[in-house]
């Protein structure tokens, strides 16, 4: 298996994805706009995607796919097959009751995550409503995760990567074509969540039929692989989730400022998931199976290397992207969102909070692909340790800043800690020897640099005054941001071509 090519794999369906949550977001933002109806749903969607962060994306994957790469690689085809079934259904059985708990303890869940909105008792009421109908989305998508888990094992990469495009495409469907039915057109928005959980975990199906590897419900307490599972999922919610804590943390805040500051910080939080998800969420998908297949056949020079190779691809595409995302703020910002009910006010307040996020994506892909460099080991402490310490300073930082910048230092929060945690993680992977940097790294660094300067210069002369793009016709603005960042992309790659880069460098082959 090639990893480049999976990487290309995985980011391009990706891609689709996103593209899709962009065209959502650009119909949520025209129809709904920024205020106390989207406040009270991104909340309320906010709550269930962590969950969806911690026992999905988060913690499950990164608990799970390690112990079944180690029966995949050492044990029987049946042991394996046991290993899945009892997972499955210790998962299933967990959430269903944490599910219920949620629906009927909502009010409570409010109240604790977002404290602002009693003093609307409306808006609070809004949000206690659509929690309930988006509660089960953790269900659904928790068992999506257990699939892409075994899918990516197995080396099926793209299933699980284009599997978030039916979420969006629910969203889509379901605000453009209900709304108009329905008294309280928020509602549409939550109901599309579930519907959107519900059609993900049908798609996968298919695809572990083919591996005959759909889970069946059994449950054995002694069987001491989905244990081991489960255990190791506790500790790991810490460790790999802190900046979705440090999100849900940032919403009771933001829930304390003017009407709108949540809608901001979600519009530019879209904005910089783009690029993490592109780029980080793909990396640690390839890296994780690879990285737990050599630990586990004791291959400690090859596992240094494939984080050698990560981190490089990592710096590569993630400072152009960090760079990109702070000088082409408001462009993007105006041509995706700028329409109907979104003002001009919104742009310039969602413009703050995205160039202070694009601080920070540097250290979140990073984490993404760090991290792995643990959890491939089952090494569970070292991460939670840091994630804890993460967590405090981004708090800390958060009083700091929350005065002086209101949403805005909520965002810069958030980036600086995750280049904290990122910086930690690079740490303890040096000192505890299990990762050695290959030869090179200085001149790599310095030919990097020099194409980022080329790309900034053509970025910074071509966007032109940022106040002149709320005056264009959505039609302009597409055009001129679409061959701004073609000419952006070309410059930058241009520049490593000419320093001696070339993409068979970067090419690397790892057994499936």
């Amino acid at each position: 298996m090639n990893l480049l090519k999976a990487l290309a794999a995985v980011s391009s369906m990706t891609f689709i994805s996103r593209i899709l949550g962009f065209a959502r977001d650009m119909i949520i933002a025209r129809i709904f706009g920024a205020g106390m109806a989207t406040d009270a749903f991104f909340v309320a969607f906010r709550i269930p995607n962590l969950l969806r962060r911690l026992f999905a994306e988060g913690a499950f994957s990164q608990a799970f796919v390690p112990i079944l790469a180690e029966y995949k690689n050492t044990r029987s085809a049946e042991e394996t097959r046991d290993l899945i079934d009892h997972t499955a259904t210790l998962l299933a059985v967990t959430l269903f009751v944490i599910m219920l708990i949620g629906i009927i303890s909502a009010p409570l869940i409010i109240y604790v995550s977002a404290p602002g909105f009693l003093n609307n008792p409306d808006k609070f009421a809004l949000t206690v409503d659509l929690l309930r109908i988006t509660f089960p989305y953790i269900f659904f998508i928790s068992l999506v995760a257990l699939a892409g888990g075994i899918l990516n094992t197995y080396g099926n990469f793209s299933i699980p990567a284009i599997t978030p495009a039916f979420l969006n495409l629910s969203f889509i469907a379901c605000s453009l074509w209900l709304v108009p039915y329905v008294e309280m057109p928020v509602l549409v928005l939550a109901w599309a969540v579930f519907i959107g959980g519900v059609l993900q975990l049908i798609f996968q199906v298919p695809f572990l039929m083919r591996l005959k590897l759909l889970p069946r419900i059994r449950f054995n307490v002694r069987e001491s692989g989905a244990w081991r599972v489960i255990k190791l999922m506790g500790p790991a919610v810490f460790g790999v989730s802190v900046s979705q804590i440090s999100l849900l943390i940032n919403t009771i805040f933001a829930s304390l400022l003017v009407t709108g500051s949540v809608s901001w910080l979600y519009y530019a939080d879209r904005l910089m998931e783009f690029p993490a998800g592109l780029l980080g969420v793909a990396l640690g998908t390839i890296l994780l199976p690879s990285l737990a297949r050599h630990h586990s056949g004791n291959s400690a020079d090859e596992f240094s290397r494939l984080l050698d190779w990560g981190l490089r691809m990592t710096i590569m595409l993630t400072f152009p992207a960090a760079l990109a995302l702070g000088l082409l703020s408001t462009p993007l910002i105006a041509t995706l969102f700028h329409h109907g009910a979104f003002t001009d006010h919104d742009v310039w307040m969602t413009r703050e909070a995205l160039i202070a996020y694009s601080v920070g994506l540097i250290g979140l892909i990073l984490v993404k692909v760090l991290a792995p460099g643990f959890y491939a080991r089952q090494n569970i402490k070292t991460p939670v340790k840091i994630g804890i310490i993460t967590l405090v300073a981004t708090q800390l930082m958060n009083l700091a800043f929350i005065i002086p910048f209101k949403h805005t230092g909520l965002a810069l929060a958030i980036g600086l800690g995750a280049c904290l945690n990122a910086g930690l993680l690079y740490y303890q992977l040096r000192s505890q020897n299990i990762y050695r940097p290959q030869p090179g790294w200085a001149m790599y660094f310095i030919k990097i640099l020099v194409a980022l300067a080329v790309m900034g210069s053509v970025l910074w002369f071509t966007v032109g005054d940022h106040a002149g793009w709320l005056a264009n016709s959505t039609l302009e603005r597409v055009v001129k941001l679409s061959w701004i960042v073609c000419l952006g992309a070309a410059s930058y790659f241009a520049a490593l071509w000419v320093l001696g880069f070339r993409l068979k460098d970067f090419a690397k082959q790892q057994a499936l």
